[in-house]
């Protein structure tokens, strides 16, 4: 029996952790029903290389922008240059960016000038911004929202794992939360609350591998098939079955990721 089609997406496919055995890792993640990955790129100096996974492998999209842990030791982005790249026919998200200040609080400014400049570039491009949010939940709120209403976007915190308030901010936005294999930790159970408390067309799922691997995984190198096992978890949350959950995260992101779905139709 075919699984049902699940979208992992987020994931880090150039890191060095998948060098070499691409086709087994998205061989793999056909098998369990992933049709299609999103690989990210968090810094701009990597974005041919990048660019060229996705070009290599029908099933992979990609997006591109300055990780905030690394936006004070990369040069600055700016909108034209994220404009630019967005013309590629598989570039389909502007970051991620956003604000980490678990470990790099010391950068907090340059941060937020960067987070900026990648808002401006979703408004512009009309790609989804990608958000990574640690530690900064009352600034990322705020800016959040200040940007917002100087002209709408759309936006997926992803790898959603923030409190309740920053969960609602977003989401009164009209912005989306992605469940990773953190919301199927054991000890996650508020996190699993925040999410049940969610309009479940609001959903995305994602692996953020090589990172984060849900168990019964938890501690070894992630991949986009394991994205299956935070759908299931996902499903059990939302109180559905699996197929149910995975239809309706597949309509989430084509809704979101409007210009991943319409390459499909057009391939």
């Amino acid at each position: 029996m075919t699984p049902p089609e699940i979208t992992d997406s987020h994931c880090h496919l150039d890191f060095p952790d998948f060098e070499g055995q691409l086709d087994t890792f998205i061989e793999n993640a056909a098998a369990v029903g992933v049709t299609r990955m999103v690989t990210i790129c968090t810094k701009l100096k990597n974005e041919p290389n990048v660019r060229a996974i996705a070009e290599a492998h029908a099933p992979v999209f990609y997006a591109a922008g300055t990780h905030p842990m690394s936006a004070a030791s990369e040069p600055l982005a700016s909108v034209d240059e994220l404009v630019t790249l967005s013309r590629h026919g598989k570039f389909v998200g502007i970051g991620e960016t956003g604000l980490d200040y678990h470990y790099t609080a010391d950068s907090a400014d340059i941060q937020q000038q960067s987070l900026r400049i990648h808002i401006a570039a979703a408004r512009q491009t009309g790609l989804p911004l990608i958000i990574h949010a640690r530690a900064a939940d009352n600034d990322m709120a705020q800016i959040l929202s200040e940007e917002y209403q100087n002209g709408a976007y759309t936006c997926v915190m992803h790898c959603f794992s923030s409190t309740q308030a920053l969960a609602y901010t977003a989401l009164d936005l009209g912005f989306y939360l992605s469940m990773s294999g953190i919301a199927a930790f054991p000890k996650s159970q508020e996190l699993r609350d925040i999410f049940a408390s969610a309009p479940i067309d609001r959903i995305l799922i994602e692996t953020d591998a090589p990172y984060l691997a849900p168990p019964p995984y938890r501690g070894k190198r992630n991949q986009p098939a394991y994205v299956a096992h935070t759908a299931q978890k996902g499903a059990e949350i939302f109180g559905l079955g699996y197929a149910e959950f995975a239809a309706q995260t597949q309509k989430n992101f084509d809704r979101l990721f409007s210009k991943a779905a319409a390459y499909k139709v057009s391939a």
